[in-house]
């Protein structure tokens, strides 16, 4: 297949391809003309990044996650650890979500939304110490 055709099936981006196949990812074999000639193990692997991306894993996550894969005698610990980091991360992430969204409302909530130049949404945002000159 070539890069056009492995992109589609494993529903990728050829320059997305080209990155992994630039980090080590992925080693498509080069046909006699040099373009790249993908086999059904590549677009296993590509399909296989593509869902692990899809699930928000860093890179080099992913590295260890095919790695993982590829091994038939892998520790299903080794990869319950990479999953329940990530996990931990999205929670973390979700909880600063959460905060921002209520600071935000609450600063929604307090601005008279008028003609008047007073703010506190501005004013939250201002550096300590500094007090707007348009009050």
């Amino acid at each position: 297949m070539n890069i056009s055709q492995v992109a589609r099936r494993a529903g990728l981006p050829a320059k997305t391809i080209r990155y992994y196949e630039e980090i080590g990812l992925v080693a498509p074999a080069r046909a006699a003309n040099g373009y790249r000639a993908f086999s059904e193990r590549d677009l296993h692997k590509l399909t296989f990044l593509s869902r692990a991306r899809a699930l928000g894993f860093r890179v080099e996550d992913c590295r260890a996650l095919l790695g993982l894969w590829e091994d038939e005698s892998r520790a299903s610990a080794e990869v319950k650890a990479i999953a329940q980091a990530h996990l931990d991360e999205i929670a973390r992430k979700i909880a600063d979500l959460r905060d921002m969204q209520a600071t935000l409302a609450d600063l929604v909530s307090r601005c008279a939304g008028d003609d008047r130049p007073d703010c506190p949404i501005l004013r939250a945002m201002e550096p300590a110490g500094r007090s707007s000159s348009r009050q």
